[in-house]
């Protein structure tokens, strides 16, 4: 871990710095940001002025590296990493210090409906009933609606896809966002954004008892692993791929027993009560169908990524390891 006393900006390397000197005349209110930031976001507002100096040297990165074209920002990170609050506070960042149009898009608002995972698991195999995997997203939803925002005119509005992970179904098409213009940045995060395939070899030895039990003759992880490949058409549009690595897969199942914890207290007692939300024994199966991939992303990833920012126990960010070229 780093020092206490060191600040979240000075675990950049130093060309990060040197762009935040640089950009010295955009000042803002770091106060006011970090304000909006933890009513938004539901945070306590030193942890949002922290997040906030910590993604700052990234903003201005981004900002800077953008050409003429929509720079696209791959953001990805297992389930807990604070991926999502990632993305929320560097929108928020560029659009308010850079003057920047931004277009933030999750691959969890990609799913499959539960009807259409349904009929995967009837014709293809059960365990793809369970939203997450390669081969339970709408692909071809996803490279439309990136195609429709880098070529939107100043006043075409693009629809954005929403899930409701609480009833595990997408949201009706009327209720979906929508983005103004060509952004000049999209943020796109997921757990598995910018994932690639493990070799065929790989996938002989079940990796936990859901495969052993569940997926016996490996039909299932054959699937998801072919279906990643076509996945690459999708994040081959990442221009900048940012990792938020945690510390193991163990650790990754306890920050997700937390966030369905933090689901389950936003909602009302009528609203639980005909929601989807799960148990820990639920979770802990729902996990294992990402425990594969989250095991290789954690192996093979942070030695591609452009930046890996590495997560300690207590979702401090302990070390930022860079692959740019600068």
């Amino acid at each position: 871990m780093p020092d206490a006393s060191q600040t979240p900006a000075a675990l950049w390397p130093d060309f990060f710095t040197q762009q935040l000197r640089q950009d010295a005349a955009k000042t803002f209110d770091i106060d006011e940001l970090s304000a909006k930031f933890a009513a938004e976001l539901a945070l306590p507002e030193p942890l949002a002025q922290s997040l906030c100096a910590l993604y700052q040297p990234l903003a201005a990165h981004c900002a800077s590296a953008r050409g003429k074209g929509t720079y696209v920002v791959g953001v990805n990170g297992a389930q807990g990493t604070g991926k999502s609050t990632a993305a929320s506070i560097l929108k928020v960042l560029l659009e308010a210090v850079y003057g920047l149009n931004v277009c933030a898009l999750s691959i969890d608002d990609l799913y499959l409906s539960r009807a259409a995972r349904a009929e995967l698991a009837r014709d293809t195999h059960p365990l793809l009933a369970t939203r997450g995997v390669p081969g339970t997203h709408n692909l071809p939803l996803a490279l439309e609606t990136f195609t429709q925002l880098k070529k939107a005119g100043a006043q075409q509005l693009t629809p954005i896809p929403r899930f409701d992970k609480s009833q595990d179904d997408c949201v009706s098409r009327e209720l979906w966002d929508t983005v103004q213009g060509r952004p000049d940045i999209i943020i796109f995060e997921g757990w598995c954004v910018g994932a690639r395939a493990q070799r065929s070899s790989d996938l002989q030895t079940p990796i936990n008892a859901l495969e052993k039990e569940e997926d016996i003759d490996g039909h299932w992880r054959r699937y998801v692993n072919d279906a990643l490949a076509d996945y690459q058409a999708l994040f081959a549009q990442i221009d900048l791929l940012v990792m938020l690595k945690a510390p193991s897969f163990t650790q990754v199942l306890e920050w997700r027993q937390l966030q369905e914890q933090k689901l389950r207290d936003s909602l009302t007692d009528a609203q639980l009560q005909h929601s989807r939300v799960m148990s820990a024994a639920q979770i802990e199966r729902f996990i294992a169908h990402y425990e594969r991939l989250t095991r290789w992303m954690l192996s093979e990833m942070p030695a591609r990524a452009n930046i890996v920012l590495e997560l300690a126990e207590n979702h401090q960010v302990a070390a930022i390891q860079c692959h740019i070229n600068h």
